[in-house]
């Protein structure tokens, strides 16, 4: 009678230093890339981040961040012109900080 181990039979083929190296590279295959935006689309997302704040109107933001999409709904409570970031109150009544160079994309909900 034949045992089979299935995969447990093969991973011995592989020296530990090449399993930590085909990781790394399915790791970095999973990251994507953030999108370059024009002034165009920057003024546009301005445009709609002001209107929401003056009507008191949830946002819903696409966030990039740490190699992936975000997606965060709420309502900006306030601009930092300084700091380059928004706070923004979800509906659990958390504050979060919005860098505004991590922005793709605003609408309003």
């Amino acid at each position: 009678m034949l045992r089979d181990r299935g995969k447990m039979k093969w991973q011995g083929m592989f020296m530990p230093e090449h399993m930590k190296g085909l990781r790394e590279f399915d790791w970095d295959h999973k990251k994507k890339t953030k999108p370059e935006l024009d002034e165009q689309q920057y003024e546009l997302m301005e445009q709609t981040i002001c209107e929401a704040m003056a009507e008191n109107l949830d946002l819903c933001m696409t966030i990039f961040g740490s190699g992936d999409f975000h997606l965060l709904i709420g309502k900006v409570h306030y601009a930092d012109r300084y700091k380059k970031e928004l706070r923004v109150v979800d509906f659990h009544h958390e504050v979060h900080r919005v860098k505004i160079a991590d922005l793709v994309d605003v609408k309003i909900r």
